[in-house]
């Protein structure tokens, strides 16, 4: 069974899913993929501690500040995507990296010549938890937003959030 909260943001609704212990989820309403993880079997369960937990996190986001902790997370996907979620993850607050770099790290890291931007693109596309798995610090090669499951306007949003504007794009080196 999943459970499910809402949180109402400065860009509108976001929806929370957890098994009961983790986070499972985390989409803006109407966004690509929404709830695309989520089983059939779900009850709406705001008191939950993960719950409780996240919504600090958002608050904290959305005020402007940098949340110094990671809500229990668990996704479900291939071993792929999961690796490209937890390079995700290592991306720092008002920092951001291309689509390019995460696959240029994910093939060193496998002893490969090249991996494909565009096998990142999709695995970043699917990213089942927004915001706390920060897909939306990844942009073009070029340092455009290219596309983002929840609109342009939100990542944009986002960034600007974070004070990392696309006239000031702060690239990470990813391992």
């Amino acid at each position: 069974m999943d459970f499910t909260a809402r949180y109402q943001s400065p860009l509108g609704g976001i929806v929370l899913a957890s098994d009961g212990e983790a986070l499972t989820g985390l989409w803006f309403e109407r966004q690509k993929y929404f709830a695309a993880t989520l089983s059939a079997n779900t009850s709406e369960n705001p008191d939950l501690p993960i719950f409780r937990q996240t919504l600090l996190w958002l608050d904290r986001y959305f005020g402007g500040g940098i949340p110094d902790f990671t809500p229990n997370l668990r996704v479900q996907s291939s071993d792929f995507r999961k690796h490209v979620w937890q390079l995700l993850l290592e991306i720092p607050y008002g920092h951001t990296v291309t689509y390019g770099e995460i696959a240029r790290a994910i093939a060193r890291e496998n002893g490969l010549e090249r991996m494909s931007a565009q096998a990142v693109g999709n695995a970043v596309g699917h990213n089942p938890i927004a915001l706390i798995i920060p897909c939306h610090r990844v942009l073009g090669s070029d340092g455009s937003l290219t596309s983002y499951a929840a609109g342009t306007d939100k990542k944009a949003f986002l960034l600007d959030l974070e004070k990392t504007t696309l006239t000031k794009v702060v690239q990470h080196k990813l391992p």
